[in-house]
């Protein structure tokens, strides 16, 4: 008699919290993520006090967490509910402050309405569980703006002060302004000229895998085209060009 191999039981559903002051969005998430055969809500809250009294109650997988709520709001509760289970911020705030203090409070991810799918948010969800951090296209711009701006004033506190030189623009502006021009100078796409922007501020394949929401396989084909157009054979030269400094 044959025998076939037997499969074990299907993973159980990732059981999530959803914690947001808007009941649209909440009955909105919630039913798109409860149809599923590999997620479901568990518990929801309309403020960060309910939030954590639900996890402590629940012990969900995964948080979702809005930013702006009344009462205790999600920046607030973040540092407690990290604590208890992987926390995804899941919200229409992208400003460049409230990104980077999510991050900082411990956020495994931050989702900004809008930029992902439904696919793309069950991915991202259990990434923050397995702790691979995932952040939308957004959210990514502004950590980075942050991040160049701080290198920016760094350089321009350690270097003196030349007569009559006009003050430098922060570097995030003479990217964006360098960035499109030559987009239109090599013929990039939107995508390509977003993926160069990326490699330009110095992300790994791996990083702008998660901030675009793709595979590094497909990264790494549009690095491919980006650096044939550019006529470049490493992100050296092909951050160089692009920032028009080569």
């Amino acid at each position: 008699m044959t025998r076939f191999p037997s499969h074990g039981p299907a993973a159980p559903p990732l059981r999530l919290l959803v914690a947001d002051d808007n009941p649209v969005v909440r009955a909105g998430l919630t039913a798109l993520l409860s149809g599923r055969a590999d997620t479901t809500v568990v518990a929801e809250a309309t403020d960060g006090h309910e939030a954590y009294e639900a996890a402590l109650r629940h012990r969900p997988d995964v948080i979702l967490l809005d930013v702006r709520m009344p009462g205790v709001d999600g920046i607030s509760v973040l540092p407690h509910l990290v604590r208890l289970a992987p926390v995804m911020m899941l919200t229409y705030s992208h400003e460049t402050e409230t990104v980077r203090e999510a991050l900082r409070l411990g956020a495994g991810g931050y989702l900004v309405h809008g930029e992902f799918t439904t696919e793309q948010l069950v991915r991202a969800v259990r990434d923050v569980r397995e702790g691979r951090p995932h952040v939308t296209p957004g959210a990514a711009k502004a950590l980075l703006e942050t991040l160049q701006s701080s290198a920016s004033a760094h350089v321009d506190d350690q270097r003196p002060p030349i007569l009559g030189e006009s003050k430098p623009q922060p570097l995030s502006h003479m990217q964006s302004s360098m960035g499109q021009s030559s987009r239109s100078r090599y013929r990039l796409s939107t995508r390509e000229a977003e993926i160069m922007d990326l490699i330009a501020s110095g992300m790994t394949n791996q990083q702008i895998a998660a901030a675009c929401f793709i595979s590094e396989k497909t990264v790494k084909n549009h690095i491919n085209r980006i650096f044939a157009k550019l006529h470049s054979t490493s992100r050296s030269q092909a951050a160089a060009k692009w920032l028009g400094v080569a």
